[in-house]
C-alpha cells in the first residue's frame, strides 16, 4: 500500500508539473523571461488571476529553474507590493523545494541527471555529501548559489526530509524578503552597500565552510549535555 501510494503521488506530481510547463509555454511565459519588465507585463496581463499565476511561476521556477526566484520576487514586489509578493514567493519556493527534494529522493540519480547539469552536479555533490547541513544553510542564506539545484542534490544524500524542511524554512525566506522589498520600493540600497553586503557574505560563507562543522559539532555536544543533565 505504501509503495502504491508513493508511486501514485509521484505520478500525480509529474503530471501536474508537465501540465504546468505546457501552460507556461503556450501562455508565452518563456518569451516573457527575456527581461524583468516583460515578466511584469506577462503577470499583469493575467488579471484577475495574476496572484495565482505568480504563485505558479514561482513554484515551477524552483523545479524548472528558468530564472532565479529572487528576480521574480522583485518583479512581484513591483506588481503586488512587498508583503504580498514575499508571501506568494516564499510559499511557492518552500513547497517547490520540498517537491524537488522528494522527487530526487524517490527517483534517484536518473531524475537529478535530467534536470541538473553534470558540471553543477560534480561541483557541488561531494561538498553536499561531506557537509550537508552546514553547506545548505550557508548556500541558502547567500544569493551566490543555485538554491534550486542544491535542493535536488540534497535529495540524493542521507539528509532527512524533516531536517531539510527545517533548513529551508529557516534560511530561504530572507533573500526573498530582501528582493520583494527592493521590488516593492520598501527598501532602497545604494550600490556600495550591495557590494559591501556581497563581500561580507562571501567572507561569512568561507568562514562557515572552514569552521562550520566544528561549530555544529560543539552545538550538538552542548545540546546533548543539557539534555543529559
Amino acid at each position: 500500500m505504501g509503495i502504491r501510494f508513493r508511486f501514485g503521488s509521484l505520478m500525480l506530481t509529474l503530471l501536474l508539473l508537465i501540465g504546468g510547463l505546457a501552460f507556461l509555454y503556450y501562455s508565452g511565459f518563456f518569451a516573457a523571461c527575456t527581461s524583468p519588465e516583460a515578466l511584469q507585463a506577462y503577470i499583469d496581463r493575467s488579471a484577475p488571476y495574476s496572484h495565482l499565476l505568480f504563485f505558479l511561476v514561482q513554484f515551477l521556477s524552483v523545479i524548472l529553474a528558468p530564472i532565479p526566484s529572487n528576480i521574480t520576487a522583485a518583479a512581484g514586489g513591483v506588481l503586488f507590493g512587498t508583503w504580498s509578493a514575499f508571501l506568494l514567493t516564499f510559499s511557492a519556493v518552500f513547497s517547490g523545494s520540498l517537491v524537488v527534494f522528494q522527487l530526487a529522493r524517490s527517483l534517484g540519480r536518473s531524475f537529478a541527471d535530467r534536470v541538473v547539469s553534470r558540471r553543477l552536479s560534480e561541483k557541488y555533490q561531494d561538498l553536499i555529501r561531506s557537509k550537508t547541513s552546514v553547506f545548505l544553510i550557508l548556500a541558502f542564506l547567500f544569493p551566490y548559489f543555485p538554491d534550486d539545484v542544491l535542493c535536488i542534490l540534497a535529495g540524493l544524500t542521507d539528509l532527512s526530509f524533516r531536517r531539510f524542511t527545517l533548513i529551508v524554512l529557516l534560511t530561504r525566506p530572507w533573500g526573498l524578503l530582501f528582493a520583494s522589498a527592493l521590488g516593492g520600493s520598501s527598501l532602497s540600497v545604494p550600490l556600495w552597500a550591495l557590494i559591501l553586503i556581497g563581500l561580507l557574505g562571501i567572507a561569512v560563507f568561507l568562514l562557515g565552510m572552514v569552521y562550520g562543522q566544528r561549530l555544529e559539532q560543539r552545538l550538538l555536544a552542548c545540546l546533548r549535555k543539557q539534555k543529559g543533565n
